[in-house]
């Protein structure tokens, strides 16, 4: 049996202002596989002029640790998006929470001047497509032994490292 092709996807994890409706991304966190290695890369979004500060939620910045004040000298939103499309390369999108992170990259792309629609794959149908028995198991047995760090760059790197696992069975 071929081992499946992880290489051509990148998990994508985001840290938000809240979880509502009108909240914006304030760390995006990318990783991927090269080879047997986990790369990340991770960084801070300054709040564009037309985000809503009004939407920071105390309660979310208490679960990722990331205070309003720490966006200030953060990257803004066009630097950031330049970084993304290079790393990324062609390399297809996924997360564990695909409407959600479609909604922060489509707020980052447009602050950035893209007009680019990214596609954000669901991570788990991806696994299930690329894995299966053993390796399936080990995969989600790693992932539930690796609770989420609520970072944009752990918790994507988390996402491959559990892929990496699979990819051993």
């Amino acid at each position: 049996m071929t081992k499946p092709n992880i290489e051509k996807f990148a998990t994508l994890d985001f840290e938000a202002s809240s979880l509502s409706n009108e909240s914006w991304p304030i760390e995006i966190g990318l990783s991927w596989l090269t080879g047997d290695e986990v790369q990340t890369w991770s960084t801070l979004i300054q709040p564009a002029a037309d985000w809503e500060l009004s939407d920071w939620s105390p309660q979310s910045a208490a679960v990722h640790g990331i205070a309003l004040e720490e966006l200030e000298d953060a990257s803004v939103a066009y630097r950031v998006v330049g970084d993304l499309l290079e790393i990324l390369e062609n390399r297809v999108l996924v997360s564990d929470a695909p409407e959600f992170e479609t909604r922060w990259l489509t707020r980052l792309m447009k602050a950035g001047a893209q007009s680019t629609v990214l596609n954000v794959e669901d991570y788990h149908r991806v696994s299930s497509a690329s894995f299966s028995g053993l390796a399936l198991d080990m995969l989600y047995e790693a992932l539930e032994r690796s609770p989420a760090p609520h970072r944009a760059g752990p918790d994507s790197a988390r996402l491959a490292h559990a892929w990496r696992k699979a990819l051993q069975y």
